[in-house]
This record gives structure tokens, sequence and C-alpha cells, in this order.
């Protein structure tokens, strides 16, 4: 049934409720009591006005609360972007001081250090799974040469092997074409550093007589005229002496892990720097280097 078709049933419902706040005010203005008649529709009217008054409280509360939730709503948006500008502002104010920490630390490094160093900072990398280079934002008119050493305050990184006007790639120790000529610095024993994967080496060409142990540190022993001497390279993570062999098969991890570098040097007087002299000598590990450096060299020059 349509509501809007009147009807007298409608009619005679809508006369109480339109009439009850005539009634009520006109009660209201009399300075007597009513009569006896008056009393229920007296009673009538003040339980309309109180539902009236509880519902419009209750419209206005409702209404308020919905109006406050819009506004928690847009405020929480609000504060959520905050949050998030907030975050990467900490986070590049983060970024910014470890930098900052690395730079003095090279700076400082490069100060009190005889090393004609050239300070860089890693551009791109290899994804190449055959090799392990990385870019630098050095080159040939920053006077960067093929052949020079890289290092960092921790030890070698691997050597420029392409250079161009404004970049150069550096092959890291880790690539299986990287070649350093090593020794342990305890034992003073000599081999070839060579890659082996994303994060080991080889020390290859050890006599299997020479006193090498894990946990030794190898470093560079300044004969292949690109790393100054004892910069280290690697710690020995395993010996092993197979039979049928003249030499020790030895795994090394490298000090410095090249694929997390992004500052670094290049060294640029190798030959003119010992890291070492003031390291006493061991008078028994001069017999074994000879034969060992002929050994290593005519080996890497195979390779």
């Amino acid at each position: 049934m349509n509501f809007t078709n009147l009807d007298i049933r409608k009619i005679l419902l809508l006369i109480p409720i339109f009439s009850l706040p005539l009634i009520t005010i006109n009660m209201q203005q009399r300075p007597h009591p009513s009569e006896w008649y008056g009393q229920p529709l007296a009673l009538l009217a003040s339980n309309t006005q109180i539902i009236y008054s509880w519902f419009s409280d209750e419209v206005r509360s409702t209404t308020s609360l919905y109006l406050n939730l819009l506004n928690i709503k847009r405020e929480n948006r609000e504060l959520k972007a905050q949050n998030s500008e907030l975050k990467a502002q900490l986070a590049a104010m983060t970024e910014l001081k470890l930098e900052n920490e690395r730079l003095n630390q090279l700076f400082a490094f490069k100060q009190k250090n005889k090393m004609d160093l050239l300070a860089a900072k890693v551009i791109g990398r290899d994804l190449s799974s055959d090799h392990a280079t990385i870019m630098i934002d050095r080159g040939r008119n920053d006077g960067i040469k093929p052949m020079q050493a890289v290092m960092t305050i921790e030890g070698a990184v691997g050597y420029v092997f392409r250079v161009d006007a404004g970049t150069s790639r550096i092959m890291l120790i880790t690539d299986r074409y990287s070649v350093i000529d090593g020794i342990v610095q305890r034992s003073r024993a000599r081999g070839l550093v060579e890659g082996k994967s994303f994060d080991a080496c080889l020390l290859k060409y050890v006599n299997k007589s020479a006193d090498v142990v894990n946990g030794d540190l190898i470093v560079t022993s300044g004969l292949d005229g690109i790393f100054p001497k004892g910069l280290p390279i690697a710690t020995v993570e395993l010996v092993n002496k197979k039979p049928y062999t003249v030499t020790l098969d030895v795994e090394l991890k490298p000090v410095v892990n090249p694929n997390k570098v992004e500052e670094l040097f290049i060294v640029r007087n190798p030959n003119q720097i010992d890291l070492e002299e003031n390291r006493p000598i061991n008078p028994t590990s001069l017999n074994d280097l000879t034969p060992i450096s002929s050994q290593a060299h005519t080996s890497g020059e195979t390779r």
C-alpha cells in the first residue's frame, strides 16, 4: 500500500501526533490544574516529549559520533602519510650517516698512510654469474690505469682491468680469472690467490710441506707489482693435503666481502709501499721463497 494515498485511518493517526504539541502548550499556559479528563492527555504529552527529547539527543549524539569518526579517519590518513614521510627521511638520514662514517674512515686512513690513494665509489655490479666485477666512478680522466690495485681499509678488493674516460671496471679477487701473488703472514709460505666463487678464493701452488693452518692470514707479497706488500687478502678456511700431489689445496675466505663494498681506494704507487716493513723477518722462512715464487709466476703466465 502506498503511504501517499491518504485514507481515514492515516488521518486519525496523524491528528493526535500534530495535536499533542498544541495541547501541551495550551496546558502549560493554564495557571490551574486541568480537569480529570485532561490528565491522560497531559501524561501522553509528557511521555511524547520525553521520547522526542531522547530521540533528538540520540540523533545528535549519533550525528556527532559520525562526524567525529570522519574527522578521526581523515586525521588517521594524514598521520599515516606523515609517518611514511618521516620513515623515508629517517632512512635517508641513516644512510647519509653511515656513508659519512665510511668516508671519514677512508679519509683518516688516507691521511695517515704513505700510499698514493684515489678514492672512488661503486656505481655498478656485474650480474653475470661467470664474472665478479664492479664499476667505479673513476676513469682515464682521473689518472686510472689498468692493473692498478683496488683496496679498502680492511684489505684487497681486486684490480683495474678496463678503463674508460669516466669509469673503470674492477675485477674482484673472487673472480675465477683473478690472480694475486700472496703469502702466509705467519709462516711466509707463498702461493697464488685465485678466485673460486661468489665469496671464496683458493691459495694454489703452495708446497705440500709448507706450514699453513686454518685461520692463517694471507697477505700480498708485493712481487706482482700491483699490490703493496703486506695488504690482507683472505684467511685460511680449510687445508686439504691430497695424496699423490706436491701442492696443498687451500680454501680462503676474503677479508673484505667484495660484494658489499661501496667506497674504495685505487693504489697508484704499490712498489713504494711495504705495509710489513716493521714486521721482524723470520729467517727460517727465506729458504722457501724463491722456488715457490718461480713456480707461482710460471703457472700464472701459463694461465
